[in-house]
């Protein structure tokens, strides 16, 4: 009898011995993120930049412990900029990877193709760089809404950029030269409502696509119609070949477009000619806050680009803070269910200090846009980097600009 008991007892205690570490392995678990964004192609200047960023935030939260307890994971998929394989990537990111949140979406096109799976599953996506108007408007009709912002959107940048060109320089002649995706033509339609709210058409509206090299005929129209400056939605490659195709034509009006004139690859690929373009910027790579500081040197000695230049600062800065206003709603829910973070998200209790700002309470239920109007500053194409286009605004980069 005293050999049976005992034979249970041990038994008991193995089974307690499983059952405590199973316990203690699902509470180590690490907190899956999906990262979706172009890592090849025309647009990887972005993509890489951005997930670069977030690599650095989680890398820091994870050597100080984590969030509640656990480390996060990173599962990171190329959508090349194409609609198509970002749906592909999302459904897997869902389904297979069993992912707690997303973030990424560098292309229009392919966030507004992609996040209503997330949507659906009720897991919230943070966008870091696509700036496409409507993409956190994308539903609705639905009474809860998983998809957030922390990037400058198009209806900011687009009266920004009218305000530059006709109310601080002067030009009352304008073309607007962008290209054929959904990026390009809804911030088109944001250009020419700006325009129109200050009283002007465009003397000129040209497209193009993806991959072109000549921009000839489009620049001999806005050129016959005698525009003063043009206007720009595209990404860098494309961007390059306005600048490039000016220079071959002789001819040289400014260019000021949205952020992505900002992108390595136009102001490689246009050299000389690229100089001067100006564009909104919700971050420069300069060290005006400590913070901001502490990220240039940590990005820089932990990805060695060329020239100590990050590729695309913006993304760069965008994509880590979005990680840690993730980790921030994460901590506050005390959980890694969607719904929970969702509200966590629409009421943060404390600042989050990021790179690009302080987000304070930066979300509602009604209000998925970290960034407002007051946040971004013009940058300028100077000596192959981006500089505060505004001296004043240099002067002022310590004050950090928060949410009105």
């Amino acid at each position: 009898m005293k050999i049976r008991f005992a034979r249970l007892a041990a038994h008991l205690a193995v089974a307690s011995a499983v059952v405590g570490y199973a316990g203690i392995a699902a509470a180590a678990d690490p907190i899956k993120i999906g990262v979706a964004g172009p890592f090849t192609g025309g647009s990887s200047s972005m993509g890489v930049s951005m997930r670069d960023g977030v690599r650095l935030a989680v890398d820091e939260i994870n050597k100080a412990g984590g969030v509640i307890g656990r480390q996060i994971v990173l599962v990171e998929r190329d959508d090349e900029a194409k609609n198509e394989r970002g749906v592909q990537i999302a459904q897997e990111l869902i389904s297979k990877e069993k992912v707690t949140a997303a973030v990424g979406y560098i292309n229009t096109g392919v966030a507004l193709a992609s996040q209503r799976f997330f949507q659906e599953a009720k897991i919230p996506v943070m966008n870091n760089v696509a700036t496409g108007s409507l993409i956190t408007k994308q539903f609705p009709e639905q009474a809860e809404n998983y998809i957030f912002r922390n990037a400058a959107h198009d209806s900011i940048q687009a009266p920004m950029i009218v305000e530059e060109a006709v109310t601080r320089r002067g030009y009352k002649k304008v073309a607007i030269l962008a290209d054929s995706t959904n990026y390009g033509q809804l911030g088109r339609t944001d250009l020419e409502a700006a325009l129109t709210a200050k009283g002007l058409k465009p003397v000129a509206v040209e497209k193009f696509n993806i991959k072109d090299v000549d921009m000839t005929a489009q620049l001999l129209k806005a050129k016959e119609a005698g525009a003063e400056v043009i206007l720009t939605y595209g990404i860098g490659p494309e961007l390059a070949q306005i600048a490039n195709g000016m220079t071959k034509l002789g001819w040289k009006v400014p260019m000021i477009g949205s952020w992505t004139l900002s992108m390595a690859n136009y102001i490689d690929n246009a050299g000389p000619g690229g100089e001067g373009a100006r564009m909104p910027q919700t971050f420069i790579q300069e060290p005006t806050t400590p913070q901001r500081q502490s990220f240039i040197i940590n990005y820089l000695k932990t990805f060695n680009p060329k020239n100590a230049r990050i590729d695309s600062p913006v993304s760069a800065a965008q994509g880590y803070d979005s990680i840690y206003l993730l980790a921030a709603a994460i901590k506050q829910a005390n959980s890694t269910d969607g719904p929970k973070i969702k509200a966590a998200l629409e009421d943060l209790k404390a600042p989050v200090v990021g790179v690009v700002t302080t987000y304070n309470k930066p979300f509602t239920a009604k209000d998925h846009e970290a960034i407002t109007a007051n946040i971004p500053v013009f940058g300028e194409v100077k000596g192959q980097r981006v500089v505060y286009a505004y001296p004043d605004d240099q002067k002022k980069a310590s004050e950090v600009r928060v949410k009105k």
